[in-house]
């Protein structure tokens, strides 16, 4: 096995920036190596049970180990010795975890860290917005709505090192959804001691995986990775410091970069498209999709299809992306990437299969978006609409804000379109708690599964920040994970009608597949990135003259 660490599960693309992954191997890695990088914001958490977005991931990626991880497309094992013993019916796993496991404060891991966290996950006490993602194994959605105590949940330890979870139903992406950090085990003893603190600062938690975390107090713009020695595949961890800066603005990104302040650096616009041609330029296909989420509760008017559909078609895609990304991405009109979820029957693409069929709900047309407008306004007896659309503070953010609104005041006669740019942790928090009349989301996904998506969308999702309900998607989406689940034609055609339906009626309007320019120094060896978009820094070398 090359290397272990990865993250977060979905089936895309495996890349590796500038050059392929093997440089890291025949390198002299015995000079002391350091990366330079930037993150678009603040850490919002590093509880591993809490943490909602991809920047804490990456982070919680580089410094916790999970049973399982991603190398590339494979699933390899990381704290566990193999992939797990399956029972024949398909609803038993038994892990065995390695005997040389250990904490950063030295104690060892065992079973009953992966007991203990996977109960907190469920535990409604912890308010993980994740805790949704449990359902399936023994017990957990009595648990989560509180019918149930914690230590019902479907998971025990046989001793230090077998760790056996028992399932309510057959579930064909399990393996690859323990991948996400809230599965990571959890040292009680440190939640104990700091309490409601735990994850907010970096001395408030322990570590298992590659890194530990200093030097970042629960609000820092820079934070330091330090390699920890008592990670069971130190020996391969080669980059002995990590170091990250927030950086929202393109062009200070690009000034960072060629000042050699940064390693690698995230560009997109104006600059991304000045710079492609340089040797160091490359893009990055992300399992990400970007879309607007429409909230009905807030403003009756959102909740006519005539309206969304209207909203959807004044939108060029096309042009918004060379305008204002520039940097790889595509447009999309559903809202799982091309990529990641594959018929193992047919091998055909789901995003493929799906954009097909509801293209014509997303399809650039002024014309016919301003007569649906027209159209849902005399439904709804009204002369025009107006609500405040919200999106991050990022100098992106601020630009598809503007493109946004600009598209549909040329498009739609009347719309009044406010726009509120906030910081990324404050976005997320006005969406989970549904105190956005519109928000540009995004979501990465967790696994590679069509699932990962379909299933924020369902009545009460706690991701479903636009609370858009239909209830025969929920039914689809219910079957595809219960009747169903051992079918792989039966719960593709689930899927495939459940996202239709969200396409049909536009319940989140999906705007495109983010592709991410990046500026890489040719220094950095084998740094791939996980389907889920998470950089595996176990092997890799930045090794310079």
């Amino acid at each position: 096995m090359k290397k272990k660490p990865l993250w977060t599960g979905l089936a895309a693309v495996a890349l590796t920036l500038v050059l392929a992954a093997c440089g890291g191997k025949s390198a002299d890695t015995s000079k002391l190596q350091t990366i330079n990088r930037m993150a678009k914001d603040v850490i919002s958490t590093m509880d591993p049970q809490k943490a909602v977005d991809a920047i804490a991931g990456q982070v919680i990626e580089d410094t916790n180990a999970g049973l399982l991880r991603y190398d590339g497309k494979k699933l390899e094992p990381d704290e566990a010795t193999a992939l797990p013993k399956v029972s024949k019916d398909q609803k038993t796993y038994t892990f065995t975890l390695r005997k040389n496991l250990k904490w950063s404060n030295g104690e060892q891991v065992t079973a009953k860290d992966y007991v203990y966290a996977w109960q907190r996950l469920a535990d409604p006490k912890t308010k993980s917005e994740y805790a949704y993602i449990a359902s399936g194994i023994l017990n957990a959605d009595a648990i989560t709505a509180g019918k149930k105590d914690p230590s019902t949940l479907g998971v025990k330890a046989e001793g230090k090192y077998k760790f056996v979870v028992k399932l309510d139903r057959p579930m064909p992406y399990f393996k690859t959804m323990i991948t996400l950090c809230v599965f990571d085990p959890t040292q009680k003893s440190a939640v104990d001691k700091h309490g409601d603190k735990f994850g907010t600062s970096a001395n408030t938690q322990t570590y298992n995986g590659p890194y530990v975390l200093t030097k970042w107090n629960g609000s820092s713009n820079t934070w330091v990775e330090k390699k920890n020695p008592n990670y069971w595949n130190a020996k391969n961890v080669h980059v002995k410091t990590i170091k990250t800066q927030v950086v929202k603005e393109t062009t200070t990104a690009l000034n960072l970069f060629q000042s050699g302040k940064l390693d690698d650096a995230i560009i997109s616009g104006d600059t991304a498209a000045q710079m492609q041609n340089d040797s160091q330029y490359n893009t990055v296909e992300q399992g990400r999709t970007s879309y607007l989420e429409l909230n009905a509760q807030r403003v009756p008017e959102l909740a006519n299809v005539n309206i969304r559909k209207a909203l959807s078609m004044a939108i060029n895609r096309k042009e918004f992306i060379k305008k204002v990304l520039g940097d790889g991405s595509k447009p999309i009109s559903q809202v799982v990437p091309y990529g990641l979820f594959t018929n193992e029957d047919n091998n055909k693409d789901f995003a493929t299969e799906a954009s097909k069929a509801n293209a014509a709900d997303s399809k650039y047309d002024v014309k016919k978006a301003a007569a649906l407008y027209k159209k849902g306004l005399k439904e709804l007896g009204k002369s025009t609409i107006s609500f405040t659309l919200t999106g991050d503070d990022t100098d992106v953010a601020k630009k598809t804000l503007e493109y946004l609104q600009g598209a549909w005041a040329k498009a739609l006669p009347g719309i009044k379109v406010t726009t509120k740019s906030v910081p990324f942790k404050t976005r997320v928090q006005l969406s989970l708690d549904h105190q956005s009349d519109a928000v540009v989301s995004s979501w990465q996904a967790d696994f590679p599964d069509a699932i990962s998506f379909l299933d924020l969308f369902t009545t009460g999702n706690s991701y479903n920040s636009g609370n858009w309900s239909n209830a025969k998607y929920d039914q689809l989406i219910k079957d595809s994970k219960d009747k169903d689940a051992a079918s792989i034609s039966k719960r593709w055609a689930d899927l495939k009608q459940a996202d239709e339906i969200l396409a049909q009626q536009q319940g989140v309007i999906s705007l495109y597949q983010t592709g991410e320019a990046h500026l890489t120094k040719k220094t950095i060896k084998d740094m791939p990135y996980s389907p889920g978009n998470m950089i595996n820094f176990v092997g890799t070398t930045n090794i310079t003259k």
